[in-house]
């Protein structure tokens, strides 16, 4: 297939570029995978959604201020340094994407606001660079640290944006954007899935860099993704045991957490652990951890799109947005939702 053939218009008005005054007043638009029409109701609603007997999985990463401005030692020349992984595990070796107006060499010094330094220890294709901190990364992603809103929201992020642009759910540090299908709960959804008896089970994927970067092959097959960190906790797994075992239904909440689960699948059940996935799910791909998705409305042409389609159809999921489209759903990030059961 070709990801020419997972594009859509969409009105320029229709990107959400600010959350709503309340996270749970999003729209949601339930299209059944059995082949019954598409439905249109309240986020607040989802726990009607759902079974008693359920489990919901969420992504409790934590976004950091991963975009760091800083100038060349050697010449002033401004940088940005977008950090995604450690290159070493609880090292300050990162794997960052960079920009400069003339570019990296290895062995550039370069120098953030707090004082703090970085040398480009290595120079790899598409703009990726190995970063050596004389600091924990992370503590100078806090103190120098812009947030890194998508760029199709064309704007700067606001302190508003340290609050919405995080989950309620969030805990572990170091992703590069949320898990934006989360950032639809509250306490009051949450407490309501609690009284109807459906669980929340929680797992971790770091949202990496290459989340923003374009796809440019234009076979499906000849596309790589960019690989991220997860962790699958014990508990989870056996939730998602117990969970099966009673006829409950696995559904994810947003495409992280759903590669994560399917990564760690290994045909009985989920493997706990730490992880690394490059798992790029595209028609074909056979489900073997989720029953359903809650996810958000994706950029035409993008891997997310390609990953609701495997779930749904590509015919049904592109009719379903031009219906959503039609209706005025908000798109993207701070935009509304759609539920695949």
């Amino acid at each position: 297939m070709k990801i020419s053939e997972f594009d859509y218009a969409l009105p320029e008005g229709l990107i959400a570029r600010k959350p709503l005054a309340e996270r749970d007043a999003s729209r949601l638009l339930r299209l059944p995978l059995d082949g019954g029409p598409p439905q249109h109701r309240a986020f607040r609603e989802l726990p009607e959604l759902l079974h008693p007997g359920d489990l919901l999985v969420v992504n409790d990463a934590r976004v950091v201020r991963a975009r760091l401005r800083g100038r060349k030692v050697a010449t002033g020349g401004a940088v940005e340094l977008l950090l995604d992984r450690p290159a070493t595990e609880g090292g300050r070796r990162w794997i960052c994407l960079g920009q400069a107006s003339k570019g990296f060499r290895a062995g550039q010094a370069i120098e953030l606001p707090s004082g703090a330094r970085a040398e480009i220890e290595e120079v790899r294709a598409g703009g990726w660079l190995v970063v050596a901190f004389d600091v924990d990364p992370l503590r100078a992603a806090e103190r120098d640290g812009e947030l890194p809103l998508p760029p199709y929201l064309d704007r700067a992020p606001t302190p508003e944006d340290d609050e919405r642009y995080q989950t309620v759910f969030a805990r572990a540090d170091g992703a590069v954007a949320a898990p934006t299908a989360g950032l639809h709960f509250t306490p009051r959804v949450l407490q309501a899935l609690e009284a109807r008896g459906i669980a929340v089970g929680r797992l971790t994927l770091f949202v990496g860099a290459g989340t923003f970067l374009p796809v440019r092959a234009e076979r499906l097959e000849d596309h790589r993704m960019h690989p991220e960190r997860y962790e699958i906790p014990a508990a989870l797994a056996a939730g998602v045991a117990e969970t099966r075992a009673r006829g409950g239904r696995v559904v994810a909440v947003g495409t992280t957490s759903l590669r994560a689960l399917e990564a760690s699948w290994d045909g009985r059940g989920l493997r706990a652990g730490h992880g690394e996935t490059d798992l790029f799910v595209k028609p074909g791909h056979r489900f073997g951890a989720v029953d359903g998705l809650l996810t958000n409305f994706h950029l035409p042409r993008s891997t997310l799109l390609v990953l609701v389609a495997a779930l749904a159809g590509r015919e049904r999921i592109l009719a379903a947005y031009a219906e959503a489209v039609a209706r005025g759903y908000r798109f993207y990030s701070y935009g509304d939702c759609m539920l695949l059961l």
